[in-house]
């Protein structure tokens, strides 16, 4: 079980009236060897400084190297000393901010107002959120946060806050946030005694189509068990605790402009190892990319030319009908849609541009199934067929939006798929990096043609599974273990 641990320049600054915690001086913390034993320490740094090649600098950058979990990280130490970084960082904040601070009546004629959080815990009701983001994205003890008025409020600085320089009433309010803090019960999990490594899956229970179903997430968890590698479940809400694992896996449907990729940016920001990566959900989730991409390096793909509202009209001179019109975001066949004429041509591409500047216009190809290749580390992992959902052009029937009805599927060994197939797969999985990837592709009278690389491909229970059974999960966790292992 992991122990806390709480580090001071000078144990003189933790008063005789303070509860009665595990403090050490940051001098014993880096000097002790029975500190330097233990792998599962969760460091609290409240010295004086974090400066550059100060006590605290220090103590951070050893509590990484010696598989501690420190708050802060060396990481955020360093972005909060570089106002270029943590400026990029809190930009999607400004207007929620200026809302928020503009209604508060003592900031009527204020032109300059300063905030102090405890764990991302503030005074201010009303500002609960936003203590609560800024804590997510710097995750420090004690923060000031300093903000100016210039036509609208913003953000002009963001600090650590010296644990020796509060005042009783900022004491008391720092304790009770400290009590929270460590009374999270994912501090104390059971498995962590015997495991070698912490891996977060962060999934969403109530998304629809999810990429990895309850019993899958469960067989992630008892495998990993076996391998020694503690594995918890997170969501959304739990942004603020992913500096504590040591990797994440990604088993909710990723999107650019969405919290998946706010985890990813910042897991791989904290040195973890990911998957799915920020590049490979950049370059995934958007069609257009894949098009360029798949193109330049000439793998087969059916016609496809983008349009925008300028040259909609021309897609008949260059793909007969029926037209699948895509928008370049969609997942698990939604954003994707037919068109049998151009009067119907007319009515999806003047509902979607409403949404989106550009679009796909793509030559239907029919097959009884799309041939799903999983690639992991750049190597095969699985092969599927995913057939048509009855009576319908896809493998998933959105018609009605609260049941989705499938196709159905046949696992195969990978030493069974179509050579051809196998190739043009793993040169397109390949293209992207070297995570988990699922590659969608059409065995054509025209030869394979690549339709969609996916960065967070289905692994359910007794689909994707079949051939390889735990195994599939061992060697997913596996390849975390030697990734994980090759950083440290």
């Amino acid at each position: 079980m992991a122990e806390h641990l709480l580090l001071l320049d000078r144990l003189s600054d933790w008063k005789e009236s303070y509860p009665s915690l595990p403090i050490i001086s940051a001098k014993d913390y880096l000097t002790l060897p029975e500190y330097a034993k233990k792998s599962h320490f969760h460091i609290i740094n409240l010295c004086r400084s974090y400066h550059y090649l100060s006590l605290g600098y220090y103590c951070s950058l050893l509590a990484e190297a010696r598989g501690h979990k420190s708050v802060p990280t060396v990481r955020t130490i360093q972005d909060l000393s570089r106002k270029a970084i943590y400026s990029l960082d809190i930009k999607n904040l400004t207007a929620k901010l200026d809302k928020i601070l503009s209604r508060r009546e003592e900031n009527k004629e204020a032109k300059v107002f300063t905030l102090v959080l405890f764990f991302g815990l503030c005074e201010f009701k009303e500002l609960k959120e936003l203590g609560r983001l800024l804590f997510e994205t710097f995750r420090t003890p004690i923060l000031q946060v300093e903000f100016q008025y210039h036509s609208y409020w913003r953000i002009t600085a963001i600090k650590p806050f010296a644990f020796n320089k509060l005042t009783s009433e900022q004491a008391n309010s720092f304790f009770i946030a400290l009590e929270g803090y460590l009374s999270q019960p994912w501090r104390k999990p059971k498995s962590r005694s015997h495991a070698r490594y912490d891996l977060a899956i962060l999934h969403n229970p109530k998304e629809q189509l999810s990429p990895s179903d309850p019993v899958a997430l469960n067989k992630f968890i008892r495998v990993g068990k076996r391998l020694g590698v503690n594995i918890e479940l997170i969501q959304k809400q739990d942004y603020g605790r992913l500096a504590e694992y040591d990797a994440l896996f990604i088993r909710e449907t990723t999107q650019i402009d969405h919290h998946t990729y706010r985890f990813a940016k910042k897991a791989e920001r904290e040195g973890m190892v990911v998957i799915d990566d920020p590049d490979s959900i950049l370059r995934c989730t958007n069609k257009i990319y894949l098009k360029e991409i798949l193109e330049s390096h000439h793998l087969p793909i059916p016609k496809t030319v983008m349009i925008h509202k300028k040259n909609w009209e021309k897609v008949e001179q260059h793909i007969p009908y029926p037209v699948v019109i895509k928008i370049p975001d969609g997942s698990f066949s939604r954003g994707v849609f037919k068109a049998t004429d151009k009067v119907e041509l007319a009515q999806i591409t003047q509902r979607l541009f409403k949404k989106t500047d550009l679009l796909l216009a793509q030559e239907f190809v029919y097959t009884d199934f799309d041939w799903r290749l999983g690639v992991l580390n750049k190597k095969p992992l699985f092969a599927c067929r995913y057939f048509m959902s009855k009576k319908h052009w896809q493998i998933v029937n959105h018609n009605n939006p609260y049941r989705p009805k499938h196709g159905k599927y046949q696992t195969l060994s990978v030493e069974d798929i179509p050579a051809k197939v196998m190739k043009v797969g793993l040169k397109a999985a390949n293209l992207i990096g070297d995570g988990l990837y699922g590659v969608d592709l059409k065995e054509t009278p025209h030869g394979v043609k690549v339709i969609e690389i996916n960065d967070n491909p289905n692994i359910d229970a007794g689909v994707e599974d079949g051939v390889l059974k735990d195994k599939l999960y061992e060697q997913i966790i596996e390849t975390f273990v030697m990734r994980i292992e090759q950083k440290k």
